[in-house]
Formats: structure tokens, C-alpha cells, sequence
């Protein structure tokens, strides 16, 4: 597997509406600014991205992601834009479309905007791993904290453990957490990937995948009402910094307060 010498990538930001658990999220205000506004702002400053593209359904989202520099080419079909919707579809989709107006990158990564402590450095740290490991793609992660060793499934009025092959004296269910194998979680902040892999594969991963370790709150995704509550106090409390946004913000430009 060749790695070839600076490749192209693009930054692709899904912000599709709809979500269930916390809506409208993608533009929700926090600390002056949309959510997805934090997203474009560290993408263009990583300076890892030839475009910073917009994968929305909504013409709403499209006015804001604009506003903050990122493009918005053509809006997601609806039935890409689903719950279900797994991001190969609209991935695929995208680099298909670009492709056929003669652009295209060797590489694409996907930044979600429920990410908002991923920093541009999160990113340029990520490009560099990526760059220098042969792997078809690279996805952030981080230690998991509720150990699958400890996870059961119900089976009737009994459980058995999900993982199976395990110790048995002790079992790793009985067994304190240090005892117990490293194991990593993936979160929503970052994923690269060469555009090839795509095409080749069928998946937005391929089989060799790179490990990228996120640090402190790099990785927390913002998805339910409590999360948004700790985004909120981490900001306020100044245990976290969101990327530095230097747009005028939207509702100051003239925009409308994104409906919720």
C-alpha cells in the first residue's frame, strides 16, 4: 500500500436535520455561534483542506455553513438523510458528484459538527499519522470507559456476558477494571480516508484502519441534552476552548435564529 507524496484532501462536514435526541443541533447556538460554525472554523485553519464541503438537506444549514466559508455545492437527497442512513451512501454520493464537476482529492475526512472541541492542531495531528502510516484509512478513538468485559445480554429472566472468551477464573465480569484488557472506543470527531477506498471497498474504512488517539475533550460529541449541558459548562467554566471563530456571528450578520 503506497503512500503518496502530499496528497489532497477534502474536508467533508455532515449536517444533515432531523435528529431525534437533540434537535437541530448542527446549528444550535453555543457561545455565540451555530455548533457547525466551531467545524469549519478549525478545518479552515488546519490547512490540511484543498475545499471544506457541506453535506446538509437543509437550505437553512446551507446559509449558515456558508456564511462561516464552507461551501455548500447541492443538498443531500432526503433519502440520504435518514436515521438509518449509513455514511457511505451520502459519502459515496458526494465524491461521485464533485468528481463529475472535475473535482476530486485523493483523500476525503469526515469532521461531524457534534465534535466542537476538536481543535485545527486535533486535525493537522491526525493528517500526520495519516500520512505517515500505509492504511486505507484513520479513525479517532479514545479508552473506553464501560469496559465490554462487564456487558450482558438478556437471554429470557437470565444474561450471559457479551464477550464469551474471556478468563473464567476470574472472569473479566468479576474482575476489577485495571485488570482488565485496553479497550478503545471510536468517537464522532475525525475519520480520513483516501477517496479510492470508497470505490474499492464499499465502506468509508476499508481493513486497515489506523488507530488516532483524541486527548482530553477532543472527542466529546455533543448528541443528547446532556451532553449540550457539559458543552455549555465546560465553556463556561473554561476547563475546555472552542476553535477560534472569527466570522461576525450569524444572528449579528443578519441571519435568522435557527429554528429548533
Amino acid at each position: 500500500m503506497h503512500v503518496p507524496s502530499n496528497p489532497s484532501c477534502v474536508a467533508l462536514i455532515p449536517a444533515r436535520t432531523g435528529s431525534k435526541r437533540l434537535p437541530g443541533k448542527n446549528v444550535r447556538m453555543l457561545a455565540g455561534h451555530p455548533l457547525i460554525a466551531y467545524t469549519v472554523a478549525a478545518a479552515q485553519e488546519s490547512g490540511v483542506f484543498a475545499a471544506v464541503i457541506v453535506s446538509t438537506d437543509s437550505e437553512e444549514t446551507s446559509d449558515i455553513a456558508r456564511h462561516y466559508g464552507a461551501e455548500v455545492p447541492f443538498l443531500r437527497p432526503a433519502a440520504m438523510a435518514e436515521d438509518t442512513s449509513p455514511d457511505i451512501e451520502w459519502v459515496r454520493f458526494t465524491i461521485n458528484a464533485l468528481a463529475s464537476a472535475k473535482r476530486s482529492w485523493d483523500c476525503f475526512s469526515l469532521l461531524r459538527p457534534t465534535s466542537p472541541f476538536r481543535k485545527a492542531e486535533t486535525i493537522r495531528r491526525a493528517w500526520a499519522r495519516f500520512t505517515a502510516v500505509a492504511a486505507d484509512s484513520l479513525r479517532a478513538v479514545e479508552l473506553c470507559r464501560q469496559h465490554p468485559g462487564k456487558m450482558w445480554i438478556l437471554q429470557g429472566e437470565r444474561m450471559v456476558p457479551l464477550l464469551t472468551d474471556g478468563p473464567t477464573d476470574p472472569p473479566w465480569h468479576s474482575s476489577p477494571y485495571q485488570a482488565l484488557p485496553k479497550v478503545y472506543i471510536q468517537n464522532a470527531s475525525l475519520e480520513i480516508a483516501w477517496c479510492r477506498t470508497v470505490a474499492q471497498t464499499g465502506t468509508i474504512a476499508g481493513r486497515a484502519i489506523l488507530p488516532f488517539l483524541t486527548e482530553h475533550y477532543e472527542g466529546l460529541d455533543v448528541n443528547e441534552p446532556v451532553d449540550w449541558w457539559y458543552a455549555e459548562h465546560l465553556v463556561a467554566s473554561g476547563e475546555a476552548s472552542l476553535p477560534a471563530v472569527s466570522t461576525t456571528p450569524w444572528h449579528v450578520a443578519g441571519g435568522v435564529a435557527p429554528r429548533l
